[in-house]
């Protein structure tokens, strides 16, 4: 958690940047990205250098080279540790000049530090603000993984207030509850084919340090943790510096976060490669069909972005492998050929384990558009038993584009730090949600005029239409109302008639 202090010190450097003229709040994180990495590169050298130094032997991985570089700068001042300490002008020509080409060149050899550095270039050209900046980045205490990984979070969470480009972020809580749903284990590979700032791989790994904490004390699973668990991707350069950074600043070394336009490509490599999906893609419409993956068009044959992503996820799950994933209302319940089939397959061909509706303002302010998780499981040969459904009412904020939390800090999310009261409950369900999944045969016992029910696959089928929108199933209770009989409400009328003419009579007489 972050202290007041370091908040304070970040919301400067945001002042700082837009004072200094960097407006756009992708751009300035964009920039900080760059600047972390530099301080990053400076901090692995500087451990691998006193590795060095305490074994007496040669430095194994040395990421700035001896000597200078082809314009005579020597690498030294390339450092982190030794260009924030040049006066304003002299930073600005080292780092302008000699560290972004040095990034550039890292990315271009293909380095694991460097792959989404191959265009990078400083955004601004004012020697002061660099100079403030760097100084402002250095003073915030960033020594350890939860304090980096949070400082980052603070800072994108910036992105999303600020009103632009805010779609790249899901809400921190509800990927919080998609993974608590999940409960990733050390032997999953996880993948997000929309990865953005790797919001979803992000929380995957930090509840398998608070949940496996021997994870890492076990060199195989150590190593599949930094090198093999994670893959994210994404078609947005900007989105993928962002989002190695993310998952490297929470403590991943190595995670496959690469350029991808996930509809578009053959999925051959990958295909069945994968143990646990997350996501939450883009709903952008229609596609092209010269353009669309022909493999995912064997799968479903439509143009529609959000039916495609269903076919994709199919397609990268290994048998076996569980997905919970974040859908339109309308892949529930459309009437097109292209809804149907999808809708069959995860009923009658794979597991469909559960649909949670969210309500319409979660993704406020960027979309006010219902969407509902659905979580299933591949196999190829059916499952289905019963289906939960979940009427998530309420999310523990506003449902306005505001946003504005309506419970205290600790009692929010899906995993509050204190247990809700049911006045509470009906402000935050998350908690409730993760409470209900836990104990599924319970529900086997609830009415559908509850808030979560069960419905069995059979019915579903006999739709005709497969149909997996909850207001199907639900029952409505209706209070029962006392109403007068018609021959009592017509006595009422002639009575008021009555004293209408009356009333009227009077008035005549006392104007005459």
């Amino acid at each position: 958690m972050l202290t007041g202090p370091i908040r304070s010190q970040i919301d400067q450097i945001w002042n700082a940047f837009w004072s200094g003229g960097v407006s756009n709040p992708l751009s300035v994180i964009e920039q900080l990205t760059f600047l972390l990495f530099i301080k990053r590169l400076d901090e692995i050298h500087t451990r691998e250098e006193s590795k060095a130094e305490m074994l007496h032997q040669p430095m194994e991985r040395r990421i700035f080279p001896e000597g200078t570089d082809d314009k005579g700068e020597a690498y030294d001042n390339l450092r982190w540790s030794r260009f924030r300490n040049f006066e304003a002008r002299e930073m600005i020509r080292v780092v302008d000049e000699h560290v972004f080409p040095f990034l550039r060149q890292l990315g271009e050899e293909g380095s694991a530090y460097g792959t989404h550095m191959k265009d990078a270039r400083l955004g601004f050209s004012n020697a002061n603000l660099l100079a403030k900046v760097v100084q402002m980045l250095d003073d915030i205490p960033m020594e350890d993984r939860d304090t980096k990984g949070d400082v980052y979070e603070y800072m994108l969470g910036k992105i999303a207030s600020a009103g632009q480009n805010g779609q790249f972020r899901t809400p921190r809580h509800i990927i919080q509850l998609m993974v608590h749903l999940m409960a990733p284990t050390p032997q999953d590979t996880i993948c997000d084919p929309a990865a953005g700032t790797c919001g979803f791989l992000v929380a995957a790994g930090e509840y398998l340090r608070d949940h496996h904490p021997r994870m890492l004390r076990d060199p195989a699973q150590r190593d599949h943790f930094h090198n093999g668990m994670f893959h994210g991707f994404d078609f947005d350069a900007t989105m993928l510096r962002i989002g190695a950074m993310n998952m490297t600043l929470h403590g991943v070394e190595n995670p496959d976060v690469s350029y991808r336009d996930s509809l578009a490509e053959e999925h051959g490599a990958d295909a069945g490669a994968y143990s646990l999906i997350l996501a939450n893609p883009p709903f952008a419409g229609s596609l092209d069909y010269e353009t669309t993956a022909k493999d995912l068009l064997r799968i479903v044959k439509t143009k529609k972005t959000e039916l495609l992503f269903m076919a994709l996820f199919l397609r990268l799950l290994r048998t076996g492998g569980r997905a919970a994933v974040v859908v339109p209302d309308g892949v529930l319940f459309g009437s097109s050929t292209a809804h149907k089939d999808i809708r069959r397959m995860l009923v009658e061909e794979h597991k469909l384990d559960a649909i949670v509706k969210l309500p319409s303002g979660v993704f406020r302010p960027y979309a006010g558009v219902s969407c509902a998780i659905v979580v299933f499981t591949k196999t190829g040969v059916g499952g289905t038993g019963d289906v939960w459904f979940y009427d998530m009412t309420a999310d523990g904020f506003s449902l306005d584009d505001k946003r504005t939390p309506l419970l205290d800090e600790g009692k929010l999310g899906a995993v509050p730090d204190e247990a809700l009261t049911e006045e509470e409950h009906a402000r935050n369900n998350l908690p409730d949600i993760l409470t209900r999944w836990a104990a599924l045969a319970a529900e086997a016992d609830r009415p559908r005029t509850a808030q979560s029910f069960m419905v069995p696959a059979a019915e579903i089928m006999a739709t005709g239409t497969w149909d997996l929108s909850l207001n199907r199933y639900r029952e409505i209770e209706h209070e029962e109302v006392d109403h007068a009989s018609p021959a009592e409400i017509i006595a009422e009328l002639r009575a008021l008639e009555e004293e209408i003419a009356e009333g009227l009579d009077r008035l005549e007489e006392m104007l005459g």
